[in-house]
């Protein structure tokens, strides 16, 4: 039998991975920290080498209101800072007011954006803005509210009816036109609905000319009588005369407007989160976000479970429905070319029943959401069986327990997955994945901040974080409202590292350090390293200043089952790795 008493063993902790929440106390963790704060691998400054601390936050803005949203918009070469802050909008620091026109008059309002988390698009060149109450453009200088394309619902209409039907009713604008051939005969128009708004000017066109006067609307009866009969066009079958009205639908427009989740996906903007439609789906038509057909809509499942989450990827996009009785609680839509509707987007359900109870994204091509259990990963592609792999085993004890979990917001930055919950941030990183229980799961480094995040901005690889701060002023409590880049790096930041409770192999054998065994690289101003024995109470070893290269601590810890090393500061360091050795003793005591 090998005598194990008395071997000296030689610990290696280098190449860090990330945090281990788990508990786990096998060699998969060696690399592992399971308690460390504000330390990440910075892939672009030093390859991944070492783990270092976090940059810290320096203030760019501060507003009178909580801020549910920020987007940077760039038009006719002039950048715009665009901030939701509580119930109004600015641009650039200076505040801006939403204009409503009508055919007589225009009104400004200075206060009206819900209080709530915002989403801002570019398409065309135009900036839109949703807030889950309403639908806005703005072009760098005015304001307002989608008016929406006014569609041809019928051409080649004959003045008593009939014609064939050429473009669908835009959800978003009540307006709509008739495009008829006239006989030359008529004067009675009969249009494509039963009755119209009375309350809108009716307008007319004939022969490309817009008429002022000679006709008369009937809007109970659905019809324009002309004073005189329109002219047969000069080319046959033209149409030749043109009339605009206005046919309200009651709730259409919010259908839209109501929605909570936005995507841009093949030319198009997909949008859903409407409660009163909890697993609808609906898109604008080709590059124009300001035309949503009243047919342009797609039912996800029943209604019992609504969507949370819709993402784009694997040339689909897909919702992710919260837990449902009806099981399939994924589904996804391809582009298809139908012969009679053109580019329609068919609903199909994929083979997963685990529910999304929080949000998802499509994180480095791979589509992801959170259930119940933690981070869950799509794989396979629309063409095959859809299965999920679980990714967040690693920090799934701690992110689990948080009181915010549900209202997450997610955001990439750097190559991580930054999972946002109050003021806590999880990084998972899909650059350095670990295969646990045969599947490959993300790594993760675990980040704390002073006061909850509202929003997040991400520009030129400069991470935007908006929170609403606790002060002091003049010994009373108040609340700031401020946006903060994550750039500083000469600062004071707590951040630590603790290796595992490391049992050296032999968890029944007391063990004894040896002392001139510890050599730890690492870098910083001023770093701090203790030690932790079986669990017990932290142990300073020795405070250490200006290190770039080695340093040696003498640690001499006796008759211990696990040890652990800790690193920590409140300046920002980098440790690359570090040795311990220590030899075996005898058995442990009961």
């Amino acid at each position: 039998m090998t005598q194990v008493s008395g071997t000296l063993i030689t610990r290696n902790y280098n190449g860090f991975r990330g945090v281990d929440f788990s508990n786990r106390k096998d060699e998969i963790s060696l690399n592992r920290s399971p308690d460390a704060l504000n330390m990440w691998k910075n892939y672009k400054s030093n390859n991944g080498k070492c783990i270092e601390t976090r940059p810290d936050i320096e203030l760019l803005e501060e507003y009178s209101d909580t801020i549910f949203g920020c987007f940077f918009y760039t038009v006719k070469g002039t950048e715009h800072f665009i901030v939701h802050s509580g119930e109004k909008l600015y641009d650039n620091g200076k505040q801006l007011n939403l204009v409503h026109t009508t055919d007589n008059m225009s009104s400004m309002a200075d206060t009206f954006m819900a209080k709530n988390k915002s989403n801002m698009f570019v398409m065309n060149n135009i900036l839109y803005i949703m807030d889950g109450t309403q639908y806005i453009r703005y072009d760098g200088t005015e304001l307002k509210p989608v008016e929406g394309y006014i569609p041809t619902t019928t051409i080649s209409r004959s003045p008593n009816g009939g014609g064939t039907l050429y473009e669908d009713v835009n959800l978003l604008n009540d307006i709509r036109k008739n495009a008829f051939v006239s006989d030359g005969a008529s004067k009675e128009y009969i249009l494509d609905v039963e009755n119209f708004d009375a309350t809108y000017g009716v307008k007319v066109w004939v022969d490309g000319k817009e008429l002022t006067t000679g006709f008369t609307a009937v809007p109970e009866s659905g019809k324009v009588v002309f004073a005189t009969a329109p002219k047969e066009p000069q080319t046959p079958g033209a149409n030749n005369v043109v009339i605009q009205f206005k046919k309200q639908t009651e709730g259409f427009r919010e259908r839209i407007e109501k929605c909570t989740l936005v995507e841009l996906f093949d030319n198009r903007v997909f949008f859903s989160g409407n409660p009163d439609y909890p697993n609808f789906l609906w898109h604008s038509s080709l590059d124009n976000p300001e035309y949503c057909s009243d047919l342009d809509y797609y039912t996800e499942g029943t209604n019992d479970s609504k969507i949370k989450s819709i993402a784009s990827g694997n040339n689909a996009i897909w919702t992710m429905k919260e837990p449902s009785q009806s099981n399939t609680t994924i589904f996804y839509h391809t582009p298809t070319v139908d012969a009679d509707y053109g580019k329609v987007y068919p609903s199909m359900h994929s083979s997963i029943s685990t529910g999304c109870v929080t949000t998802g994204v499509n994180f480095n091509d791979t589509i992801c959401f959170f259930s119940e259990r933690g981070l869950e990963a799509i794989s396979g592609d629309v063409t095959t069986e859809q299965v999920i792999r679980h990714v967040s085993s690693l920090v799934d004890s701690k992110l689990l327990n948080e009181s915010k979990y549900k209202e997450m917001m997610l955001e990439e930055w750097e190559g991580y997955l930054l999972v946002i919950v109050g003021n806590k941030v999880y990084l998972a990183d899909s650059r350095a994945m670990v295969n646990i229980n045969g599947s490959n799961e993300f790594e993760w480094f675990y980040w704390e901040f002073d006061n909850d995040i509202t929003s997040t901005l991400v520009k030129d690889g400069v991470l935007y974080l908006c929170s609403d701060d606790k002060v002091k002023e003049d010994g009373v409590e108040v609340i700031k409202h401020r946006i903060y880049t994550l750039t500083k790096k000469d600062t004071e930041i707590e951040s630590y590292w603790s290796t595992l409770a490391d049992e050296f192999r032999y968890p029944h054998y007391q063990k004894t350090t040896n002392k001139k065994g510890c050599v730890v690289d690492l870098e910083g101003e001023s770093v701090t390293i203790s030690t932790k024995i079986d669990n017990k109470e932290v142990t300073k070893i020795n405070d250490y200043k200006n290190i770039k290269g080695y340093v040696v601590p003498r640690i001499k810890k006796k008759k211990w089952k696990s040890i652990q090393l800790i690193f920590s500061s409140n300046k920002p360091f980098s440790l690359y790795s570090a040795t311990l050795e220590a030899y075996v003793g005898s058995y442990v005591k009961r």
